[in-house]
């Protein structure tokens, strides 16, 4: 083997050694559970060690559970919902955890949750759902995490690391073939090109070419999927003491436009206007939930003539009208300065380029429809020092940079407002954000058994925005907040530890960007605070066979920022308008199993439980004045309880190993949208995965079902314009047979 890695540098090192684990147990071989590895804090230590509620997957378990994205691994943590919103191409996030997210696609919102991908975060909830392809570990950090993680963390952070270079010729081969007409394949190949620079690449291709969504007018199925991407990873070692590492990674979609469900229009404008409304005086539309009228598939250019009812929405198959195209570049400096000092300087870039082409009414005539194209990209500089001499005091200091801009050329045609005339409408927006940032983290080890740590950042936001079109206005704001932590451990023994965190987040303040008059336009919405208090503890039992832990949170939220879709007040469409509420209160119990019953079955459990309260919400319209009490509002996406089991009974055959595997995820009753409109409601759902596995040489192969028990639950809807509404389903029952091949070291 090469020797490219210093036994000095244990950043890359110790993480990969940590989590390549065999891919059907998640223990030791020895009947005591592994060891779980984790850089939540900045610091390569045993997830038992960390004073705060955090949940991670190794790569045995993201492979096992045949994740598409990390949609699939919602499951991982107690009180967390991820959803694809289908509000664009390549999969838009919706990520709550403890009742804080956002939903929308526009890139004015900065996200709640931080998505980190090898210590880079995605400014963007476009792209923020990463494939679950080569990735090495997934941490779910919850609670505030700007401390160390910086801008937009104030719900938590999704931590992601992908594979490192091994330095040594091997790799491994995927292949899979799903319901709908599903392929997909993926590869890993490494490589060592001298003694101190080692080489990766990676490629994948998923393509799905039929949809499970049926639409009537257009007389086929929709949703046709096509992902590519390919990877380039390089880690060189000039020295023992120093290693730069570069990752590339460029992906490509071409998509059908996110086919969407009409859920309610008999109470709103279309129902007199045109009559397809249901029957029932009901809102809601009844019916098999896969069934579509939105496809999104109407002429680049109406003109001004309107859509006759024999050829709805002029309908064309020809061609995909949705794409993402996004190129990540990645470099990290690791230098071992001295024994006790650590400096990493991590630079990151992002773009991403999105084309979206809709039509919202889901009826016959051409009432409204969208063309939307969008540019975003980021760049972030991260330095870090590391210092721990094995004494009483270990600690992280930092600055961090970041630069982002966006544009996004909104094209509208509506067809309701003069009859057999369709207006052709151009709205641009663009944007222009700086955040800069200083943080410090210290531990503090004030006696064997006892551990306290301080920290805290400094974090000043610029933004600046840019309205053309039917608004033309420009403004810019500057906010700036410290947020500090502080928290202590205490050990009981080697298996009990008991912690207590108090922690801060901030939430930058912006400009609405998909606005209808200049008041909106150039008035910005109020950065959010919350104040986080938790209490814990980690524990092992029967010599490290269980592991339970729990938490108990209580969260006071000020100014916190909520989007409403509203229609315009020229009514021509809708505007969305970030409002902040002004006081919410957010608690919690979180538990979590981990157990090795008997020989050869494990089981891995947990359970949230949540409480969420808009203590104030005042809307004031900018235009109007007006002020209305929301206050009696539910938190969107978060349930009274969140429940998981998952069970992988694995044995031994003369020809190899054999493991089935099967988990239950349950969410209770909860709203997709702010507004809580009542045909946007999700029933209790209770989600059934399992597979069958076998494993002999260098060979494993699985059949699999997602969502067996087949729950057709929102994950995403709102209101368009006031006048109707439309929702996501959740993809049904899929079963999928795959195979793997791992060759070389």
């Amino acid at each position: 083997m090469r020797e490219i890695l210093s036994k000095r540098l244990l950043s890359a090192a110790v993480l990969a050694a940590s989590t390549a684990l065999p891919v059907a147990p998640v223990f030791a071989q020895s009947g005591v559970l592994e060891e779980v590895v984790v850089t939540s804090r900045k610091r390569t230590e045993n997830l038992q060690d960390v004073g705060f509620a955090v949940s991670a997957l190794t790569r045995s378990e993201i492979e096992g559970q045949f994740a598409r994205d990390i949609t699939d691994l919602a499951n991982i943590s107690p009180n967390i919902v991820i959803d694809d919103t289908a509000q664009g191409p390549g999969g838009v996030a919706a990520i709550f955890i403890r009742g804080i997210g956002v939903a929308d696609v526009e890139k004015n919102f900065d996200p709640a949750v931080a998505v980190v991908v090898d210590n880079m975060f995605i400014g963007s909830n476009a792209g923020s759902l990463l494939r679950s392809i080569d990735l090495e570990s997934m941490e779910v950090l919850r609670g505030p995490q700007g401390t160390l993680f910086g801008r937009n963390t104030i719900g938590g952070a999704i931590n992601i690391t992908r594979s490192r270079p091994t330095g040594e010729l091997g790799g491994k081969l995927r292949v899979g073939y799903e319901k709908y007409d599903t392929f997909y394949a993926d590869g890993i190949f490494n490589f060592g090109v001298t003694d101190n620079l080692a080489v990766k690449l990676s490629v994948a291709k998923r393509d799905q070419q039929e949809g499970y969504y049926d639409n009537d007018y257009v007389g086929r199925d929709v949703g046709r999927n096509d992902y590519q991407s390919f990877g380039f990873n390089a880690l060189w070692a000039p020295t023992d003491s120093l290693e730069i590492e570069y990752t590339g990674q460029f992906e490509d979609t071409d998509q059908d436009t996110p086919p969407l469900l009409n859920t309610g229009q008999n109470r709103h404008l279309f129902c007199s206007a045109y009559g397809y409304c249901s029957p029932s005086q009901d809102s809601t539309i009844t019916g098999s939930r896969y069934k579509t009228a939105n496809v999104g598939y109407i002429p680049p250019d109406p003109g001004g003539a309107a859509f006759a009812a024999s050829s709805p929405d002029q309908a064309r198959e020809a061609e995909m009208l949705a794409t993402f195209d996004a190129d990540t570049h990645i470099i990290e400096a690791r230098w071992q300065a001295t024994d006790s000092i650590k400096i990493d300087y991590i630079f990151g870039s992002y773009e991403s380029d999105e084309t979206i082409i809709s039509n919202w009414d889901g009826t016959p005539e051409f009432l409204y429809g969208t063309d939307r194209p969008a540019t975003y990209e980021q760049t972030t500089h991260e330095i870090r020092l590391s210092w721990d001499n094995g004494g009483s005091i270990n600690a992280v200091v930092g600055g961090y940079l970041w630069d982002s801009e966006y544009e996004i050329p909104l094209r509208s045609w509506v067809g309701f407002v003069v009859p057999g005339t369709i207006l052709d409408l151009l709205q641009n927006s663009r944007q222009e954000s700086e955040s800069q940032a200083v943080f410090a983290d210290v531990d503090w080890r004030v006696s064997d058994n006892l551990t306290l740590n301080f920290g805290g950042r400094y974090t000043k936001d610029d933004k600046e925005t840019f309205q053309t079109g039917m608004v033309n206005a420009t403004n810019e704001e500057s906010w700036s907040e410290f947020t500090p932590r502080a928290g202590l451990r205490y050990q009981f023994s080697d298996s009990l530890m008991a912690f207590a965190t108090y922690s801060t987040g901030y939430r930058a303040g912006g400009f609405n960007g998909r606005v209808n008059s200049v008041e909106e336009a150039t008035q910005p919405y109020d950065p959010e605070t919350v104040n986080n208090f938790e209490v814990g503890i980690k524990s092992e039992w029967m010599d490290s066979r269980l592991r339970f832990n729990a938490s108990y949170f209580v969260m006071d939220y000020e100014d916190k920022q909520e989007e409403l879709q509203l229609p315009s007040d020229t009514g021509t469409g809708q505007k969305t308008v970030v409002t902040n509420a002004s006081e919410a209160t957010i608690q919690g119990l979180e538990l979590e199993l981990q157990a090795l019953i008997g020989e050869g079955l494990s089981i891995r459990a947990n359970v949230g439980w949540l409480d969420t309260e808009y203590d104030n919400f005042q809307y004031t319209d900018a235009v109007s004045s007006e002020t209305v009490d929301l206050s009696y509002l539910e938190f969107r996406r978060a349930p009274d309880m969140t429940a998981t089991i998952d069970a992988t009974y694995e044995w031994d055959t003369a020809y190899g190993r054999a493991w089935i595997r099967g988990a239950y995820h349950y969410l209770g009753e909860h709203w997709v949208n702010v507004t809580n409109s009542p045909e946007l409601e999700n029933d209790d759902q209770g989600l059934l995965d399992a597979s069958v596995n076998f494993e002999m040489s260098n060979w494993r192969f699985a059949l699999f079902g997602r969502n067996l028990s087949d729950e057709d639950g929102y994950t995403h809807g709102y209101d368009v314009a006031g006048l109707w509404s439309y929702a996501a389903v959740r993809a049904p029952r899929t079963f999928g047979v795959e195979a793997i091949y791992e060759f070389g070291n």
